[in-house]
């Protein structure tokens, strides 16, 4: 190390590890002409679609991860590439002391005259705002607010005419619910000179497709043209296994609009729980045209390995859109979403370095200086806690009294930004790794590698770190229905150990959670530990599993 660098208090990690599984994939095995669901494996939620001269580019929702709202490209709808994220500076993204799944909520992405806009909402920190680019790999500009509008989802909508709107989930009439969940889609005139939203908003869609049967949270709107009708798209029946997708349309943008006797366009509430290999949940649907005339719907759905229990949460799919009679229907009534599905007419694409989909493996040995896309941070970090150019080929983290766990508002550390890096869980059954160096210098801490759905569900493999030596390995649970970090196992080391690889495995509910020592063989701590506490049935919210490694100060009377 060069002689003006500080001594080492960090934790060195020098490689992460990750391998998934899709067994269904692996068994039904697509042609050259097929694609895979999803297309986006794991915490890939609430998908919004646009192409530009036969490119296209996708977002994602983020909560309260940073950096914010991933953005893919690809040239013919299946294989995908990251380009980064939209929101990746915290001048842009302010999320202190949120919860996890608050934040950044269904973003949209649309072009126009040259440029590409994202609007989004950011929940319980500011409300509505968009950021615009020349190139969609950024740099984005910073936020936009829309103070007027109140609500979440907004889109954007240019018409031919040249006239912009901006629609959202917002209020009912006189902001009197009739009923929980009652919501409304309303409509704003925007200039884009200005960046601001005209006039008064106004209501398209009242509750949802029939006021009578009290159809909740209506969301996720897109309005798009075709053959003289405005169509207005949006989601229907929560995020839940009742999620849908429903469709109205108009001869004049701002209405009346009225709804598709065959609603909903996609769902799957209708079917059997039992069946095999389900997915679930489906909704939140924006589409797509290609040069030669097909139109495609991106879309999110879930995966669960048993009732409503997963823990990858909730991905992007793809299906084509018929038409017909200027009804645009992605999947008949009673049809399972199926995995395997022909490609669209358009040239392949190679196969993308980082797959997100099928199963595969990820490996980052910190070679380059900055993060891989694929990693992220929970809430907007406002010190530098983390390297990857201190010592080259490692990624140093300095432990931090900041827990991953939620703890009372009044502490300075409550909802804070953990030494914590992390990439989703994306398979059912998976494996990740981390090898963790113990230096001279390093701060007494307990580091290692946890697997966390939110800040009241997370497990960790730590070893507990003193006197520059990994004195234990141990195992915590956190539940939201436990008053604290539950410690499952832990086990002694040798003295002298300074370094110690860390797995941790999982195969739908059951996880599983080793060590490895210098020229040893893998030893399990716990086996067969019950996952579903990292799934959203029971953790709630929004999210997916991440994993990564993770360092914080012991105190006192843990230093043993």
């Amino acid at each position: 190390m060069k002689a003006n660098q500080p001594e080492m208090t960090w934790v060195e990690f020098t490689s992460f590890e990750y391998e998934g599984w899709d067994r269904v994939a692996e068994r039904l095995a697509p042609a050259s002409e097929e694609f895979l669901n999803p297309i986006l494996a794991g915490f890939y939620a609430d998908p919004s679609i646009c192409g530009v001269a036969g490119d296209y580019y996708l977002v994602n929702s983020s909560f309260s991860y940073f950096p914010g709202v991933p953005i893919f490209h690809s040239t013919d709808l299946v294989h995908w590439t990251q380009l980064g994220h939209v929101l990746d500076r915290p001048s842009q993204l302010n999320l202190d002391g949120l919860g996890v799944s608050r934040g950044i909520f269904a973003p949209d992405i649309s072009y126009h005259d040259g440029q590409f806009y994202m609007v989004t909402t950011m929940v319980d920190a500011g409300g509505n705002f968009y950021v615009t680019a020349r190139d969609p790999a950024g740099p984005w500009s910073e936020p936009v607010w829309l103070p007027q509008v109140n609500g979440i989802d907004p889109s954007f909508f240019w018409d031919d005419d040249g006239h912009a709107y901006l629609m959202h989930n917002g209020p009912p009439p006189d902001n009197k619910p009739l009923y929980d969940g009652h919501r409304a889609i309303w409509l704003w005139e925007f200039d884009a000179q200005s960046g601001a939203v005209q006039g008064e908003g106004r209501i398209l869609v009242n509750g949802g497709t029939d006021l009578a049967q009290k159809p909740v949270w209506i969301e996720g709107p897109h309005l798009f043209k075709r053959n003289g009708y405005y169509y207005l798209c949006a989601a229907e029946g929560g995020t839940s296994t009742w999620h849908s997708q429903v469709i109205f349309r108009s001869r004049a943008v701002g209405g009346p609009y009225e709804p598709f006797q065959g609603n909903p366009i996609l769902t799957q509430r209708d079917l059997d729980p039992a069946r095999p290999d389900p997915v679930t949940s489906v909704g939140h649907a924006d589409f797509v045209v290609t040069p030669e005339g097909e139109w495609w719907a991106v879309f999110l759905g879930c995966r669960p390995y048993e009732g409503n229990f997963y823990n990858i949460g909730r991905e992007t799919f793809l299906l084509p859109v018929t038409w017909e009679n200027d009804w645009p229907m992605i999947l008949e009534r009673g049809q399972v979403v199926p995995r395997i599905v022909p490609k669209p007419n358009l040239p392949a694409a190679p196969e993308p370095s980082m797959p997100l989909t099928g199963s595969f493996s990820w490996r980052d040995d910190f070679e380059v200086e900055t993060l891989d896309h694929a990693w992220n941070i929970l809430r907007t970090p406002r010190e530098k806690w983390r390297s990857l150019t201190v010592k080259p080929g490692s990624l140093l983290i300095a432990p931090r009294a900041v827990s991953l766990h939620s703890v009372p508002r009044k502490d300075v550390n409550a909802n804070g930004n953990p030494s914590f890096i992390t990439r989703r869980q994306q398979h059912r059954d998976f494996s990740a790794m981390t090898t963790l160096v113990v230096n001279p210098a390093t701060a007494p801490c307990e580091a290692g590698l946890a697997a966390l759905q939110n800040d009241t569900n997370y497990f960790f493999l730590g070893v507990r770190i003193n006197e520059g030596s990994a004195h234990q390995v141990f195992l915590e649970r956190h539940t939201n229905k436990s008053t604290g970090p539950e410690l499952l196992a832990s086990v002694t080391l040798p003295a002298g150990v300074h370094q110690v690889e860390l797995k941790v495995e999982g195969a739908d509910r059951a996880y599983g959670f080793s060590y490895l020592l210098p020229e040893g063989d893998w030893v399990s701590l716990q086996a067969n530990v019950d996952g579903s506490i990292l799934s959203t049935e029971a953790a709630g919210g929004f999210v997916g599993t991440y994993l990564g490694p993770f360092a914080r100060l012991s105190s006192p009377a843990q230093r043993t």
